[in-house]
């Protein structure tokens, strides 16, 4: 339409991905604070040149100036404006392979968990921000990091696995089976044919990265994190029914703390 100008509006967010766009542009992934997930174009920031192309790589915390119609009306891409560094998160991990790939592993969770563009997901976009950051930090074990994220992206999208009660009929309890399929822990009545039985440290290490008991969590022994992981994985992609591509490269070393 002659004389339409595209409006202008604010937001931070988490970048979650980065593609080329012709010779010198990039799609950028945005999770935002208020409009969700949205995908912008960024126009000639791969060229040496750009003002602020380094403050749109993966896992960073921007303050972004798009134009476009903030209700999505029209094209789905917006075009970014202007883009100022908070938390830069990815720099301080790119040449770290176990955090860089559970930082991968989280933005693409992220991504898979806001299948809608521009619904907001403040309790997401705030929980990945949280991640990227102990990543950053190294306060606990990469996996655990990972893990806490995978099972409270869960809980927020509601299928957190049933860990204090029976998945089928709601016994409560800890139950000693569990099986992804039925929805978590079973009791032996209910519990399917091919129903693992893990440890019940790890179901004590699975309830308390979903409480946030880094106590607990940070106590755990390698073979109990191990389990933990195998088991939140298998929960997650049967949900999500398509694995995630950056889940298998993600160190599974639980003395990892780099």
């Amino acid at each position: 339409m002659p004389g339409y100008r595209r409006q202008l509006y604010r937001d931070d967010a988490v970048v979650l991905r980065v593609q080329k766009l012709g010779e010198s542009d990039r799609i950028i992934t945005l999770l935002t604070r208020r409009h969700g997930r949205l995908r912008a174009v960024a126009r000639g920031v791969r060229r040496t040149t750009s003002r602020f192309g380094a403050r749109l790589e993966p896992f960073g915390h921007v303050d972004v100036q798009l134009a476009g119609d903030p209700e999505g009306h029209g094209t789905s891409l917006q075009s970014v404006s202007q883009v100022e560094g908070i938390n830069l998160y990815g720099k301080r991990f790119l040449a770290d392979y176990p955090r860089y790939t559970a930082a991968s592993a989280i933005a693409e969770t992220a991504e898979r968990l806001t299948p809608v563009e521009r619904e907001p997901s403040l309790r997401l976009f705030l929980l990945t921000i949280g991640a990227l950051r102990a990543l950053a930090d190294g306060e606990h074990a990469t996996t655990l990091v990972l893990d806490a994220y995978l099972l409270r992206g869960m809980t927020f999208a509601g299928w957190a696995p049933a860990l204090a009660a029976c998945a089928v009929c709601g016994t409560p309890g800890q139950h000693r089976a569990f099986s992804v399929p039925a929805g978590g822990c079973v009791c032996p009545d209910c519990r399917p044919p091919g129903a693992a039985h893990p440890a019940p440290a790890t179901l004590d290490l699975m309830s308390a990265l979903t409480s946030g008991d880094w106590r607990v969590a940070d106590a755990a022994e390698t073979a109990t994190r191990r389990e933990c992981s195998g088991l939140v994985a298998a929960h997650l992609q049967w949900h999500l029914e398509r694995g995630l591509r950056s889940l298998p490269l993600v160190d599974r070393n639980p003395g990892e703390r780099s």
